[in-house]
């Protein structure tokens, strides 16, 4: 059976869903869906045989329909998962973040309750290689975590259609846009609930003189965030987004009785300079206490999925997962729970820092 998809925006990351899709063994894309002149003219030379449409009702209307791919800006997600809801339910993997208005909270919960097909929110942090052999592994190097700290040092925001990602009221604010993936890492790998928040960030070096349409920019570029689970682990994010000239993209650190476990993945493979070797290899490093002695294990990616997207590999293995969820009935691993739990802990973070406080859950 080929598994026909419907694709719901076609910028960037669109592309990207588009080029890992079709590394899929019997999918097509035959449906589309991209308001954008330029964009929709990718798309469109990429998918020769889709058929593009003006409306989103207009794709729903498509017979040749299995399932839904959302990529249109943050603050169309909510909107868009409602009039699917009202017109055909069909499974869809949605990019993060679910919601970015907090008022919008009560219509996830209430989406999420009522939806009677799968819903998987994009989270491919899940599936880079080094953090998916961390997620395995680490309560057994650990004992048990105690402390998880997750660092990102990477490029700034990239350009968006109509600048879309320049401004909060669009993307639910960095510590959500952006962070939403390390939240959800959180909870995932401490297998518990955040019960306070603690933030301080804002914009220091990039965007200070963006202005669009009249409007300056408002999105933020730093932070540190520490988060205090039910579980009586602690959690620390640390975003720098003008430290593109990493070594390392993510680094996570979690530690406990035992000993620690840690994972380093670089960034895009476009990005690393041309006058340099290749890029460095993902890898995960485990150090035990006793005996002490690092031991490091790589985990590199193929060169056709580094090729296919930004995600070392993450949203080919995320779409594998996703296509058996709408073949095989297999519940989706990454729920709207999960979804709702990292859009509520960026906003926490958001007001957090805004407030100068700390933000209880």
């Amino acid at each position: 059976m080929t598994l026909r998809y419907g694709l719901i925006g076609c910028g960037m990351m669109g592309q990207e869903h588009i080029r890992n899709i079709e590394l899929l063994d019997d999918t097509q894309i035959t449906v589309v869906f991209e308001p954008d002149a330029q964009m929709r003219a990718q798309a469109a030379k990429a998918l020769p045989n889709a058929t593009m449409v003006d409306s989103l009702d207009a794709l729903l209307a498509f017979e040749a329909l299995d399932c839904l791919v959302i990529v249109s800006p943050n603050h169309c997600h909510m909107a868009q998962l409602q009039q699917i809801a009202a017109l055909r339910a069909l499974p869809i993997l949605c990019e993060k973040p679910l919601f970015t208005d907090p008022a919008d909270l009560a219509q996830a919960t209430a989406f999420a309750q009522s939806y009677p097909a799968p819903v998987w929110v994009a989270m491919e942090y899940r599936y880079m290689p080094p953090v998916a052999a961390l997620i395995e592994q680490a309560e057994e190097v650990t004992g048990g975590i105690k402390m998880l700290t997750i660092r990102e040092h990477r490029f700034p925001f990239l350009p968006k259609v109509g600048d879309w990602n320049r401004f909060n009221h669009n993307s639910g604010g960095t510590l959500v846009e952006k962070c939403c993936h390390f939240f959800d890492l959180m909870r995932l790998i401490l297998k518990s609930d955040p019960i306070r928040v603690m933030a301080s960030a804002g914009q220091e070096v990039n965007h200070l003189d963006e202005v669009y349409a009249g409007h300056r920019s408002d999105i933020w570029d730093c932070g540190y965030v520490i988060v205090d689970f039910a579980s009586g682990a602690r959690a620390m994010l640390e975003l720098s987004m003008f430290a593109e000239g990493s070594e390392y993209q993510e680094e996570i650190h979690a530690v406990g009785p035992k000993g620690k476990i840690a994972c380093n993945v670089p960034g895009p493979a476009r990005f690393w300079p041309t006058h340099m070797p290749s890029p460095p290899v993902p890898h995960v490093v485990i150090s035990p206490r006793s005996p002490m002695g690092p031991r490091r294990i790589d985990t590199p990616v193929p060169k056709a999925l580094l090729a296919a997207g930004d995600h070392n590999g993450s949203t080919f293995y995320q779409h594998q997962k996703f296509q058996q969820v709408v073949l095989q009935g297999a519940a989706p691993e990454v729920s709207l729970t999960d979804g709702i739990w990292a859009v509520r802990m960026g906003q926490a973070a958001q007001v957090s820092a805004l407030e100068n406080r700390v933000v209880e859950l």
